[in-house]
C-alpha cells in the first residue's frame, strides 16, 4: 500500500506545481494579446476616422454644397471613431507593456495606405504603378511582418500600475539620469530651434520625440492605475495620478505645436516616416528606462524584438516614401492661362471662362477694368504710294487675332 501512495502523492504535487506555475506565464501572455489587439484595433479605428474626415472635405470642396465641414454627419462619424479609438489604444498601455504598444502605431500608417486607394480612390497613372503601388505594398508587408515579431518576441513584463510604484520607479536614479539627460538635449535644440533659427526637420522632430517619450509614460501610468482602480483598488487618490495628468496634456500640446510648425515647412510624407521612427525609438527607451520592460528577457528575444522594429521602420519608410506630393502655389499668370490670347499650343478650347469686371487666378486677384487691359491698339499706317489726300482706314484687333 505504501509503494501504491508513493506515485500519486508524486502526481499531485506535479499538478498542483503545474496548476500553480503557469497560470501565471499565461496570463501574462494573455495581456500581451489584450493590449496588442486593442492597440490594432484603436490605430485601425483611427484611421478610418481620418481618411472619413478627409472624405468629408473633399466631397465638399468638389459640390456646391454651402455647409461647413463639421456640420456633415460623415465628419461627425470620422470625429467619433477617433475617440473610440484613442480610447482603445489608452486602454491597451494598461495591459501590455510600453516598449510593445508603441510600435503598433505603424498600423494606422498601413490601414490609411490602403484605404486612402480603396475609400478615397486616389487614382495613379499607369507608368507610376510600379514605383507606387508596389513598394508601398511591399511597405505594408514589411510593416505586418515587423508588427508580427513585435507581438512575438515583445517584452512580457508586467506590474501592478499603483501610485507606490509609479512613485518608485519615479524617483529610481537610471530614470532620473535619463530625465537628466533629456532635460538637456531638450532645451539644447530649443535653443538652436529658436535663437539660431535652425529649422531642420531632425530638430524639430527630435523635440517632438523627446517630448513624446514623457507622454507615453503618463498615458501608461494613468491608463494602469485607472485599471487598478477598475479592479477594486482607488488609485484616484494619489496626487501622482494629477501629476501624471498635468505633464500628459502638456507634452500632448507641446508635440502638436512642434509638428504643426514642421507641417509648415516639409512634406507630410517624410514627416510621418522620421516621426514614426524617432518617436517610436525614444519612447522604447523610455520604457526600458522607467518601467524597465526588458528585464528577464533572453538575447534572442532582445534580437528578435530589434529585428521586428526594424523591419517595421522600413515598411513605413516605403509607404510614405511614394506618395504623392502637393504641387506648390505658382505665383503668376501663365500666358496659356489668358483667355483671348492664342499661341502654337492652342487646340481652340477655351482655357478659362470669359471674365467680367475683376478676374483672380488662385490667390491673385485685381479689380483693374479688362477693357483697359485688352483695349485694341490703334498704330497708324502710312505708305509712300498712297496720295496725301487719301484717308487711311485704322484696323480694330480683335481678341481673336
Amino acid at each position: 500500500m505504501e509503494k501504491a501512495t508513493v506515485p500519486s502523492i508524486h502526481m499531485e504535487k506535479l499538478l498542483f506545481t503545474t496548476e500553480e506555475t503557469l497560470p501565471e506565464n499565461y496570463f501574462s501572455y494573455k495581456d500581451n494579446l489584450i493590449g496588442s489587439l486593442l492597440a490594432i484595433f484603436g490605430h485601425l479605428i483611427i484611421s478610418i476616422g481620418l481618411n472619413l474626415q478627409k472624405y468629408s472635405h473633399v466631397r465638399l470642396a468638389g459640390s456646391k454644397d454651402p455647409r461647413s465641414y463639421f456640420k456633415t454627419k460623415i465628419w461627425w462619424l470620422g470625429l467619433l471613431l477617433m475617440i473610440l479609438g484613442e480610447i482603445a489604444v489608452f486602454s491597451s498601455y494598461a495591459f501590455a507593456p510600453l516598449s510593445l504598444i508603441v510600435p503598433l502605431s505603424a498600423v494606422s500608417l498601413i490601414a490609411s495606405s490602403i484605404i486612402g486607394i480603396i475609400f478615397i480612390k486616389e487614382k495613379w497613372k499607369p507608368k507610376e504603378f510600379l514605383r507606387r503601388y508596389i513598394l508601398s505594398f511591399i511597405g505594408c508587408g514589411l510593416a505586418v511582418v515587423g508588427t508580427y515579431l513585435l507581438i512575438t518576441f515583445g517584452p512580457n513584463s508586467h506590474e501592478k500600475m499603483t501610485g507606490e510604484n509609479i512613485v518608485k520607479h519615479l524617483v529610481s536614479w537610471p530614470f532620473l539620469l535619463y530625465m537628466l539627460m533629456e532635460i538637456l538635449a531638450f532645451c539644447f535644440l530649443l535653443y538652436y530651434y529658436k535663437q539660431k533659427n535652425a529649422n531642420y526637420l531632425l530638430i524639430l522632430l527630435t523635440l517632438v520625440a523627446l517630448l513624446g517619450s514623457t507622454t507615453v509614460i503618463t498615458v501608461k501610468a494613468l491608463a494602469g492605475m485607472i485599471i487598478v482602480s477598475i479592479q477594486g483598488t482607488m488609485q484616484l487618490g494619489y496626487p501622482i495620478f494629477y501629476i501624471m495628468f498635468v505633464c500628459m496634456v502638456a507634452t500632448a500640446v507641446a508635440q502638436a505645436s512642434f509638428l504643426a510648425q514642421a507641417s509648415q515647412l516639409y512634406d507630410s510624407a517624410l514627416i510621418a516616416s522620421v516621426n514614426y521612427i524617432m518617436s517610436t525609438a525614444f519612447a522604447i527607451s523610455a520604457g526600458a528606462v522607467f518601467y524597465i520592460d526588458f528585464r528577464n528577457e533572453d538575447v534572442l528575444h532582445l534580437c528578435m524584438f530589434a529585428l521586428g522594429c526594424l523591419i517595421a521602420f522600413l515598411g513605413v519608410f516605403l509607404i510614405t516614401r511614394n506618395r504623392k506630393k502637393a504641387k506648390a502655389f505658382e505665383p503668376y499668370v501663365a500666358i496659356t492661362s489668358m483667355p483671348g490670347v492664342i499661341n502654337m499650343h492652342d487646340n481652340g478650347s477655351t482655357i478659362q471662362p470669359e471674365f467680367g469686371s475683376s478676374f483672380s487666378y488662385g490667390a491673385l486677384q485685381s479689380n483693374d477694368s479688362l477693357s483697359e487691359i485688352y483695349t485694341p491698339a490703334t498704330l497708324p499706317v502710312v505708305s509712300e504710294e498712297a496720295s496725301p489726300g487719301q484717308a487711311y482706314k485704322v484696323l480694330e484687333h480683335n481678341k481673336s487675332e
